[in-house]
């Protein structure tokens, strides 16, 4: 079984506080572009990147360029700037996943960062035929229903000034989100990318129990805010990405980037 990690409560307060390194992490992404230029390239199938809470298309700017390097039809949202899990949003996303899977004739990978990554598992949810793979990056997709989200109080008093008052917890007892807040999971393969470090979603609520044929939680090393622009991130999915459909199988570190994922986790392996 792929297991949830067994961390409790919020995250670190020092990871948080020092989530401005995710700076030091796009500063470094230039320098690593010979490591990313190993990744395997992919069969063009249409790739949808989604944007994490209070960020829009823009953050994904370098994942967008990388992805498109190897191949793919990257697309992303259209919907602007991420203010939470609104129904307008979840529904218009349902619709963008049948649309391009109609419009290319291919099942459509959903890569989501943060609250991204919940879109990405109800638009799986919603339309799963449409669907070839969920890969999420720090997401909160495993949130307690009894005890609520773990993130820190800033974070969640954010959301309830931009999304709405009564936080979180509103929107995901919306009928639409009666999967999501049961736990199911979609019958895709589905990637969930942590860190311990994150100073925003602690690892439990950004890993799931699971198949292990279909499920996988693999740890990297970095920030919140720096997984759209972490080199060994986009390595990892890219990994993910390449396997010919139908053909998926947990993630096992190779090549270059298999020996800079040793080194930087130490004892860090998918579990």
């Amino acid at each position: 079984m792929a297991t949830r990690h067994a961390h409790s409560g919020p995250p670190h307060r020092l990871h948080t506080l020092f989530e401005w390194r995710a700076l030091a992490e796009i500063a470094l992404l230039p320098f690593t572009w010979p490591m990313l230029a190993t990744a395997p390239r992919g069969d063009g199938h249409p790739v949808l990147l989604l944007p994490g809470f209070m960020a829009d298309e823009m953050t994904l700017v370098a994942l967008k360029a990388f992805l498109r390097g190897r191949g793919y039809d990257v697309r992303t949202w259209g919907l602007g700037r991420n203010v939470g899990f609104q129904r307008r949003h979840a529904q218009a996303l349902e619709m963008k996943i049948r649309h391009l899977h109609h419009q290319t004739g291919r099942k459509v990978s959903l890569v989501g960062w943060s609250l991204g990554g919940v879109f990405s598992l109800y638009g799986a949810l919603q339309a799963s035929e449409c669907v070839r793979q969920v890969i999420t990056l720090g997401s909160p997709i495993n949130v307690d229903t009894g005890g609520g989200s773990q993130s820190p109080q800033l974070v969640k008093g954010l959301y309830r000034m931009v999304a709405h008052p009564m936080g979180p917890d509103v929107h995901v007892m919306q009928p639409r989100a009666k999967l999501l807040r049961e736990h199911h999971l979609p019958p895709v393969p589905l990637s969930c990318l942590y860190s311990i470090s994150d100073g925003v979603v602690p690892p439990q609520e950004a890993t799931l129990d699971g198949d292990p044929t279909m499920v996988e939680n693999i740890r990297v090393y970095g920030s919140h805010s720096g997984l759209g622009f972490n080199a060994m991130v986009m390595c990892i999915i890219a990994d993910r990405l390449a396997l010919p459909e139908g053909q998926w199988q947990p993630f096992k570190p190779q090549g270059v980037p298999g020996l800079v994922y040793g080194w930087m986790t130490h004892e860090a392996v998918p579990i």
